[in-house]
């Protein structure tokens, strides 16, 4: 008689510090090693501020949050006085090598393609071995726990409590009482993300046209641009900017018919609680693995240029100077994607 994994009931640790959309795209795999060991302990460590993103997810036994001030020795230590049987590398930097060689064991990864991503971004070479989504590469980490993809999308679950602070602010602001509730997402970390303030507004304006509400959102940075909108476009916007907390912001996309984004953390929010998402795209590509993942209601909106991708997320300038990626990335091809993902 053999003694499988199953009999062993695994103690798995993945980590992955950062960022939102990142951290979601882990939960196929936590998903797929709680199906495949349902007696397992699975752990996850990331950055405290992250912690809302996987604290109701019923795959995961705990998660512990990095305090920003906290010192990478002491979380080894926290590590070394647990006996995981399988550690899992789910960022693969310079601070989880670091976190590795701290705290020694048995420790698996996964290939970040730098090479190919590279190649594509200087020469436009296309030496990608595949164009597996980065959920799916996720699981080269596990390669020892027998699991694969289900083919199902991410999950972002949300405490009762999220979902009814969501509420209570969205009827104290009188939209989506009766109406549709659009969510658009201005914001990005990086200005090359960014499609122009003014075909937002645009947007914005033509959605209030059919009747619906719209709700801008966004993170602190992000407040003076979504009030601009939301006071320009016409009553029945609202900015939500800064307001909000991970679990809040995914309370109100859930509510929401759509989201519109670009390429960043919203977006992997919207596939996770099923909402569905259209999403711009300027200087990153599929290949990198970030389009919206496995969302059978989603749309990327990108244009086809020979200087595409410039960067791998992004940065605080066209390297041309042009940012003609979106630019020329009109609100007319941004309002028909949306149009065909609620058809």
């Amino acid at each position: 008689m053999s003694l499988g994994l199953d009999h062993l009931a695994p103690d798995i640790l993945a980590v992955r510090f950062s960022a939102i959309g990142d951290i979601l795209l882990t939960t196929p795999l936590l998903r797929a090693l709680r199906t495949r060991h349902p007696g397992a302990r699975i752990a996850v460590l990331t950055k405290e501020r992250y912690v809302p993103l996987l604290s109701d997810n019923p795959n995961v036994n705990e998660v512990f949050g990095m305090d920003p001030d906290q010192a990478l020795r002491e979380v080894a230590k926290l590590i070394r006085s647990v006996e995981y049987t399988h550690l899992l590398d789910l960022h693969g930097n310079l601070r989880t090598l670091a976190l590795r060689r701290l705290a020694p064991g048995p420790w698996s990864s996964f290939s970040k393609n730098r090479l190919a991503r590279a190649a594509l971004i200087l020469t436009k070479r296309n030496l990608y071995p595949d164009t597996r989504p980065m959920a799916e590469r996720y699981f080269e980490a596990a390669a020892g726990l027998d699991v694969e993809p289900d083919g199902s999308p991410p999950e972002f679950f949300l405490s009762p409590q999220a979902g009814e602070r969501a509420a209570a602010r969205l009827s104290h602001l009188g939209i989506g009482n009766g109406s549709a509730l659009v969510a658009i997402a201005p914001g990005a970390a990086h200005a090359t993300k960014r499609w122009p303030p003014l075909y937002w507004l645009e947007l914005a304006r033509r959605l209030r046209e059919t009747g619906a509400d719209i709700v801008v959102l966004g993170g602190p940075d992000d407040v003076a641009l979504a009030e601009w909108i939301a006071s320009s476009a016409a009553p029945g916007s609202v900015s939500l900017a800064g307001m909000l907390a991970l679990q809040e912001t995914g309370a109100v996309i859930e509510r929401s018919a759509a989201l519109v984004s670009g390429d960043t953390g919203v977006m992997h929010m919207a596939t996770g609680v099923g909402t569905p998402v259209v999403a711009i795209f300027g200087p990153t590509v599929r290949e990198f693995g970030f389009f919206p993942y496995r969302s059978e209601r989603s749309a990327v909106v990108e244009r086809a240029l020979g200087c595409r991708p410039c960067s791998s997320q992004g940065g605080a300038r066209c390297p041309l100077g042009h940012h003609h990626c979106m630019r020329q990335t009109a609100p007319d091809a941004v309002y028909a994607a949306l149009h065909s993902v609620l058809a």
